[in-house]
């Protein structure tokens, strides 16, 4: 509730007010279940709105969505703004500008980003890669920014991935070695990730969050709520982008300093698992981001059971905390309520440690900024109740918010660039063209090689055969010249030749005979 420009959260035997120019120096809803984190979480977020800050919120169970309808003025409602001082009929119960966002596109406007936005970083702690899985991953990522080939969706990661595998060789001097039983496991891990639905969240158009900075004609800041109802069964998921956004904001946002009022007021639910299962290095840097985070005019709220969830260096740049009633069933509960107590001033009129057992639903122990910077003494106090609605809005209201926004239709339906995989398909298309053509030349070339080869052949066949040819005419040249000749001789001469022959017979017998063994007997 905006009182005298305050923002007036409860009421105990003093007011409770959280000042604007203090708000961004971020704050802490924490408590167990039941003890009234959303009603806080709804009140302080109303207020923003009247101061005219933009607010984000996650919506994990549903039930933020009545901030779009008027709140109803119940007995239970009068009976405690009565207990606190504040007369019912000057309680205005009001509607508040909202926006429904969902990264399935189900419960509001689609919201996405895109896989290069993302990071390397964020996207391993998504698929639960290993250190040398992570590296793989960190060279596609470079490899396509030495390139300039954007990575907006997954088929893009897969298809990167893809390539430095296929060329890990040619990579290896420059980028360090590619594993393919890494590149494997990566590959897996996405398909697990569109499986579960993540697919939705990478593509374009993607979310521009300065739609989510806008106030309405009367000057009231929206209230952003995020639907992840959903969402929140994929734990992992969740606190990514919740980690995502908080990194998108450092990164976009200019400096402006201290401001009279925040640009923008985050409040992120289940903070607890923004840290779980995050590595040194992840924690380091979200650490360093809520700490200069101010410093670009946004106010960060975590919201969480127990302020022993979040790493010391983030709970120490919590300066605004409202702390709802702890358990003490166990040892370690015992031991967190201790805790919790030491981070508050003491107040005299009662023991911190007590009362955090002793707060009843709607309650809470309460520490703001003051003007110069101090936090004040704890306050034991009653929340105000939310001006909107409580609970969660039908399937049909909350249709209606959302066609009726001046959003609707610039992020509800998904656009494909040209992007990494478009470029990489058209690349391999291409080198297996040339590898075909490359094929094809050398086919021709072998194919150019046998015909020569077999003409050779063929050549020297037929000057064989033409060298036959000639022998054989040669040969039968001096047949047909010997047989003229035969033809030509005189009578003279063929009787001298019969005799020469006869003689030859007669020698021949003699001899024959001679050799027989009859050499001195002549016929």
């Amino acid at each position: 509730m905006l009182t005298d420009n305050r923002l007036l959260i409860g009421k105990g035997e003093t007011e409770a007010y959280i000042l604007p120019e203090m708000a961004n120096r971020h704050g802490l809803i924490a408590g167990a279940t039941g003890t009234g984190k959303t009603i806080t979480l709804k009140v302080m977020a109303e207020s923003f709105s009247d101061l005219g800050v933009p607010v984000f919120l996650a919506d994990v169970k549903g039930d933020l969505s009545g901030c779009c309808k008027s709140g109803e003025m119940t007995d239970k409602i009068a009976k405690r703004l009565e207990g606190i001082g504040l007369d019912p009929a000057s309680f205005a119960m009001r509607r508040y500008p909202v926006r429904f966002w969902d990264v399935y596109g189900e419960g509001g406007h689609p919201v996405r980003t895109t896989v290069s936005e993302m990071g390397a970083e964020l996207l391993a702690r998504l698929l639960n890669l290993s250190d040398v899985q992570s590296g793989v991953l960190s060279i596609a990522f470079r490899v396509a920014d030495d390139n300039g080939w954007l990575l907006t969706d997954l088929k893009d990661l897969r298809a990167m991935v893809a390539y430095i595998t296929e060329h890990a060789a040619e990579l290896l001097q420059e980028y360090g070695n590619i594993s393919k039983q890494s590149a494997g496991a990566i590959q897996r891990a996405l398909l697990q990730l569109e499986d579960a639905g993540g697919s939705r969240f990478f593509g374009e158009p993607a979310i521009e969050l300065s739609d989510w900075m806008q106030t309405d004609e009367d000057g009231r800041g929206y209230i952003n709520v995020f639907h992840c109802a959903k969402l929140y069964q994929s734990p992992l998921l969740y606190s990514t982008f919740m980690l995502w956004l908080l990194a998108e904001l450092f990164e976009e946002l200019p400096e402006v300093g201290d401001l009279d009022k925040p640009k923008l007021v985050f409040f992120f639910d289940e903070a607890h698992l923004l840290f779980s299962d995050a590595s040194k290095a992840l924690k380091s840097k979200v650490e360093q981001v809520v700490k200069l985070i101010r410093s670009k005019g946004v106010g960060v709220y975590f919201i969480s059971q127990q302020p022993s969830d979040l790493p010391d260096p983030v709970l120490a740049q919590l300066s605004n905390r409202v702390q709802h009633a702890l358990r003490a069933y166990t040892p370690a509960e015992q031991k967190a309520i201790k805790t919790a107590a030491a981070t508050f001033r003491p107040n005299p009129a009662f023991r911190t440690e007590d009362a955090l057992t002793e707060l009843g639903t709607g309650e809470a122990l309460v520490s703001f900024l003051d003007a110069k910077g101090r936090p004040s003494i704890v306050e034991r106090c009653t929340i105000l109740p939310p001006q909107s609605m409580m609970g969660m809005i039908d399937d049909e209201r909350r249709k209606s918010e959302i066609m009726a926004d001046t959003l609707y239709g610039k992020y509800d339906d998904a656009v494909d660039n040209e992007s990494a995989y478009e470029i990489l398909t058209g690349k391999a298309k291409a080198e297996a063209q040339e590898k075909e053509e490359a094929a094809a030349r050398e086919a021709e070339e072998k194919e150019r090689a046998r015909q020569e080869k077999e003409e050779a052949k063929e050549r020297e066949r037929q000057e064989k055969e033409d060298r036959r040819t000639q022998a054989q005419k040669e040969k039968d040249a001096l047949r047909e010249k010997a047989k003229r000749k035969t033809k030509t001789t005189s009578p003279f001469a063929k009787a001298a030749s019969s005799a020469a022959s006869s003689v030859g017979r007669e020698v021949g017998k003699s001899l024959y005979r001679g050799l027989l063994g009859t050499l001195k007997k002549f016929i």
